[in-house]
């Protein structure tokens, strides 16, 4: 049986689920929407009624053999639908992608909506509307633009799972996961992406999500909606795209910074700086490659170098690289983290050869890193920085040994085990102790003072992050005052493979007991967001004061093909943009500030995290990505400190933004 998955087949419609607080809306940015005022563009086939009221499309079928189509006159191959609907007593609907007329009848690709399930099939269709044929078709898998073969026999390839550990005992989880169910009797958000031979369908945030494999990818035909006989259904907020446009901006970057590329190709997802030649100007190392400043246009090879084909690999060698001189010897090391091969890779140093042309020697010194992100920070205020990452379900740092450096590092683990996730993590003192506390998208962990000896930080549960169609947490988060109480806030984003940026407000009780009050910044297409900019896959930040205000400012950018070319993740081909968001203090206000966004390139995106930093000692801070799109510094511009009024007004930020 080729369900979307066994979780889903069961009880599909018939159980409850957590109430949706809104509809999360389309992923894309809609070509053409039906509007509910009448049937225009669209027309009936078979034998059910069609109406429009209330805003709503209502279709019912008639009768023991009343099924009915509603037929739109537009015709798409690759296309993206999505819309509400509810069924009002016995289910069974659909919507028919692909209708096209064929010698045997009319063949198309069915979402099947019914009492026991969700399907999709291969259905004929007669010149009365009547099906003639239907063919269950089988899964296709997660990643992939193409579904692959399957042997004869076989009946279904890979699909998309998570498995995480459970909570630890006694602990209430801030953020649970959407129960894979549609809802009986209620408005259910449906969303399919046909494109090439793949078939994917989201439901309710994500709740319900898979893919199916189509036989062919050449057919082309209009949209169908299906009510099947004695079913009412109620559809409305219908959007649809065609798939087969896609939009490649104009270049832009933003006015107070410059461009310079670095390197054309893919090698990795990070960046970092230290003056690895000791010529007393910072260079720059990204992926194999150190590129000597401080113009970087000579590079210098770390490990053999190799370029990986960004629309169907990732870089397993890079997804974060820090620098730092690790051995002590006075010369900048690299160390490069990566979670490839289900968190077995690890934290490699790579020794600096200390001015000598050659490759730098290679050490495995944490065995395994299970978040995508990784941070460098002094955690326990020694004065030299930790490794700070998660893996195996605990939070941890680890801390190379002075007297053998590139020996296995010492690793704390600071949290008990549970679903922590590999996506969102910051370091910042979130209580004002003095000490540095841990955060990811559950919440953070509270160092505890030295002296007491406690092994495990305690644990204070926040939802710093959501569930959609991946597992929650964006990037690295940030700490500081947004809004100038005097206590930390916290800015992040929300899904690493979604949509969501947000600002946390800290509040304190009388008692000092620490809350915190979500100010959304950016949500999905159907919201009012800062500044008219909307992206998803916010998967690498940084924190830095862009303008020289004295306060700092949140970089995050698009990571584009983020689980690569194809549609498993919401717009994917949307421009891959880079944003500054400044902090602007404004006691009109939610919370006293807002997140003010200026375009820095749209033509780059954020690969893991994104390097803030003045390279070139002007004063002001430079920018650098590396993507699948290439590694770039965004130069900054020196007229950008303080002449940047912190009174940026939404009309003069770009509104430069996914909109393709």
């Amino acid at each position: 049986m080729s369900r979307f998955s066994a979780s889903v087949v069961a009880g599909l419609l018939c159980l409850p689920v957590v109430s949706m607080s809104r509809d999360v809306g389309p992923s894309f940015v809609a070509d053409g929407t039906f509007k509910a005022s009448g049937l225009n563009g669209w027309h009936p086939s078979g034998q059910a009624d069609w109406r429009t009221e209330n805003g709503e499309l209502v279709g019912k079928g008639k009768g023991a053999d009343g099924s009915g189509w509603l037929f739109s006159d537009k015709a798409y191959q690759d296309v993206a639908f999505y819309g509400l609907l509810r069924c009002s007593g016995p289910c069974n609907t659909g919507v028919l992608l692909r209708a096209e007329k064929t010698a045997e009848g009319t063949r198309g690709v069915l979402l099947s909506v019914t009492e026991t399930g969700v399907s999709a099939y291969s259905v004929v269709l007669d010149a009365d509307g009547k099906e003639k044929a239907r063919t269950e078709l089988r899964t296709a898998g997660g990643q992939i633009r193409f579904a692959p073969h399957v042997s004869p026999g076989s009946g279904r390839g890979p699909g998309p799972s998570f498995s995480l550990p459970p909570a630890p005992s006694g602990v209430t989880l801030p953020i649970t996961r959407p129960q894979q169910r549609i809802r009986a009797g209620e408005w259910n958000e449906v969303e399919l992406l046909l494109d090439a031979d793949i078939l994917r369908m989201f439901g309710n945030d994500g709740g319900v999500q898979t893919s199916v494999a189509t036989p062919d990818m050449a057919s082309y035909g209009p949209i169908a909606l299906f009510v099947g006989s004695g079913s009412e259904v109620h559809f409305k907020n219908i959007a649809y795209k065609d798939l087969a446009v896609k939009v490649w901006p104009a270049e832009q970057v933003g006015s107070h910074f410059k461009k310079q590329e670095l390197n054309p190709f893919y090698y990795g997802w990070s960046a970092a700086a230290a003056d690895f030649n000791k010529d007393g100007v910072l260079d720059v190392v990204s992926g194999p490659y150190f590129y000597v400043g401080p113009d970087y246009t000579t590079a210098r090879e770390i490990y053999p170098a190799q370029a990986y084909n960004a629309s169907t690999e990732y870089s397993n060698d890079d997804w974060v690289q820090h620098a730092s001189d690790f051995t002590g010897d006075g010369w900048p090391d690299v160390l490069t983290t990566s979670h490839a091969g289900g968190g077995k890779v690890g934290a490699v140093l790579y020794v600096n050869p200390k001015g000598e042309s050659r490759r730098w020697e290679k050490h495995q010194v944490v065995p395994n890193i299970a978040t995508e992100a990784t941070l460098l920070r002094d955690v326990d205020n020694d004065g030299k920085p930790e490794l700070v990452y998660g893996a195996e379900g605990f939070v941890r740092y680890a801390k190379p040994d002075p007297a053998n450096p590139t020996a296995q590092w010492t690793i704390h683990t600071i949290s008990e085990k549970g679903p922590w996730g590999a996506h969102g993590i910051g370091v910042g003192d979130v209580n004002g102790d003095g000490r540095m506390d841990i955060l990811n998208g559950y919440g953070w962990w509270e160092q505890p003072a030295a002296e007491s000896g406690q092994e495990l930080w305690k644990y204070h549960p926040q939802a710093f992050a959501r569930w959609a169609r991946t597992s929650p947490g964006g990037a690295e988060m940030g700490v500081y005052d947004v809004n100038g109480d005097g206590l930390n806030d916290v800015v992040t984003s929300l899904q690493a493979h979604g949509w969501g940026l947000a600002w946390f407000e800290q509040k304190r009780a009388s008692n000092g007991e620490i809350s915190f009050v979500e100010h959304m910044v950016m949500n999905g297409y159907g919201d009012k967001n800062a500044g008219g900019v909307t992206f998803s896959e916010l998967h690498g930040s940084a924190i830095a004061d862009l303008d020289g205000d004295g306060i700092p400012d949140f970089i995050v950018g698009k990571r584009f093909w983020s689980h690569l070319d194809d549609y498993y993740d919401p717009d994917p081909y949307g421009p891959p943009v880079l944003y500054g968001y400044r902090t602007v203090r404004n006691p009109k206000a939610p919370g006293g500030a807002e997140l003010v966004p200026e375009l820095i390139s749209n033509r780059s995106g954020a690969g893991s995290d994104v390097l803030a930093k003045d390279l070139n000692g002007d004063g002001a801070v430079d920018i650098v990505t590396s993507t699948r799109m290439g590694t770039f510094i965004f130069w900054g511009n020196k007229s950008t400190k303080a002449s940047v009024s912190k009174k940026l007004s939404r009309k003069d930020a770009s509104t430069t933004g996914g909109s393709n």
